[in-house]
């Protein structure tokens, strides 16, 4: 599966980027885009210099191949050759070579885990690491001293199981009282269940081949003052199960959430409209055998096939019209999720999802994010500064806010285009701004015609001090920002010279 980053991600100033020790593209030379990399792959070009053999490697021999013409990289036992893929890489050379010659596991989790690398690296595989020698009797390696230290962070959930005579009851206890139905993600495929809860920053999995056949639907539901998630099967024959069923890979585990791999499920095509000139708006129909909330300030993956690799690209998904999430504070239906997606003619991702017909399918992975409601419980003004599709997080953010959270006083949304035609719901956001007292948004255009009399420009620190005007002196605030890298980077500078602190901005992916 090859990566096709967004034009910030992480975004510049939010905590993943900071995590990950900063991560941005950086210009290819002519002839090295993701589609030069993939005809390369299917050229029959020994990408190794193994000539088709596979070696064991130690870790002795790992170590001397660390120099940009000859870079070896461990991922998770697998060994690559990467030195023929450091010109191709929107990362950059530097970025690679952070693990040259060495194992970059956790580098590669913290930036990209979501990569199937092994497709995107498939032709330069060297070989397996050596297993190392067993360690003498009476002595425990490091990692199991590790294991025996009293666990960080959340206490581990449990799970049991009842039945009645039509169903079959799996209940969570997942010992905090704060899990919401977005915490909770849940595929049923044949025969197979996988339950996963998001516990803080951690991730407790149910994986089990059921003993006997249920039907397609099923309903999940958390009583949060208990922290409980009880998911309720229907059975397909009304018998009694002797046990629950047989236990499947990392069944009953809980490890931090950046170890974990992502889940895909297909979602089918239902519509597609014209939202600007090249923006549209998907609407893709979930499973009836997966319930999947994408959490306020999250994203997924959608991940399509071109010319034969798998080719994914982070969206975060809006509501179906920035007015109708208003009538009531209620999640959506678990039925459907929607993107405001812009084709790029000459891009590698968006020509092909805009081929697809309706009825088509396009796989999307369990949420990613770190964007934390309680950032909002308590806000008085919320300021939003978007740009061109990174106006797409904050769709969301505004139904949240403007339903959910009391203490509000204002929300302020500066939207940044190229022209007036390139303005995302531009008849929604005045309606909303006319129908809600406490919201206004201000348009800002780089390149307007000469009928424009709004704001136009970059942004910049007049711009900025004039928007920024609290409320009240003291009111308690929070600003988001969203857009391509400079105008991320820019924009969370002057904010800092503004004297906002990094408690009081988050960065969205765009």
């Amino acid at each position: 599966m090859l990566n096709v980053p967004s034009q910030a991600f992480p975004a510049p100033g939010s905590q993943q980027r900071v995590a990950s020790q900063g991560r941005s593209k950086v210009p290819l030379k002519q002839g090295r885009s993701l589609m030069d990399w993939i005809r390369l792959t299917k050229s029959g070009t020994d990408l190794t210099g193994l000539k088709g053999r596979l070696i064991e490697v130690t870790e002795e021999e790992l170590k001397t191949h660390n120099k940009k013409d000859d870079c070896w990289i461990c991922i998770r036992g697998l060994v690559y050759n990467v030195s023929p893929y450091m010109e191709y890489h929107p990362g950059g050379e530097d970025e690679l070579m952070r693990a040259a010659g060495a194992d970059g596991t956790d580098l590669f989790n913290e930036v990209h885990r979501w990569v199937n690398y092994e497709s995107m690296l498939k032709e330069c595989l060297v070989g397996r690491m050596a297993v190392k020698p067993a360690v003498p009797k009476g002595m425990l390696p490091k990692s199991q001293v590790t294991d025996t230290l009293p666990r960080e962070g959340p206490s581990s959930p449990s799970y049991d199981w009842f039945q009645t005579e039509s169903s079959v009851t799996i209940a969570i206890y997942t010992k905090q009282k704060n899990i919401s139905l977005d915490s909770v993600m849940v595929d049923l495929q044949g025969d197979s269940l996988r339950a996963e809860t998001f516990i803080q920053d951690h991730s407790y999995l149910i994986h089990i081949g059921l003993s006997h056949e249920v039907q397609e639907n099923f309903s999940v539901r958390v009583i949060e003052n208990v922290g409980k998630v009880d998911i309720v099967l229907q059975k397909r024959e009304n018998i009694s199960w002797k046990c629950l069923g047989q236990p499947l890979e990392k069944h009953d585990s809980f490890i931090p959430k950046k170890d974990t791999g992502l889940s895909y499920r297909r979602c089918q095509l239902i519509s597609k409209e014209d939202v600007t000139h090249d923006t549209r708006l998907f609407c893709l129909m979930l499973p009836p055998s997966t319930h999947l909330q994408v959490p306020v300030g999250h994203h997924v993956y959608l991940k399509l096939s071109v010319t034969g690799a798998e080719i994914v690209k982070p969206y975060t998904p809006v509501s179906a019209s920035l007015l109708s999430g208003f009538r009531e504070p209620v999640p959506p239906p678990n039925k459907y999720i929607y993107f405001l997606i812009k084709i790029y003619p000459d891009g590698l991702f968006t020509p092909e999802l805009d081929r697809l017909q309706i009825g088509d399918f396009v796989s999307v992975s369990s949420p990613e994010g770190n964007f934390k409601l309680s950032k909002l419980q308590e806000v008085e003004d919320l300021f939003l500064l978007a740009a061109g599709t990174g106006f797409t997080p904050m769709v969301n953010v505004l139904n949240y806010a403007l339903t959910c959270v009391s203490s509000l006083r204002k929300v302020k949304l500066m939207f940044f285009n190229k022209t007036e035609d390139d303005i995302i719901w531009r008849c929604e956001l005045e309606k909303l701004a006319f129908k809600d007292k406490r919201f206004d948004t201000e348009f800002v255009l780089s390149a307007p015609s000469p009928e424009w009399n709004g704001k136009q420009g970059h942004v910049s620190p007049a711009l900025l001090s004039e928007f920024l005007q609290r409320s009240l002196e003291n009111s308690r605030v929070f600003l988001c920002i969203c857009g391509p890298t400079p105008f991320t980077d820019e924009g969370i500078r002057l904010l800092h010279d503004l004297n906002f602190s990094n408690d009081e901005i988050h960065g969205f992916t765009a």
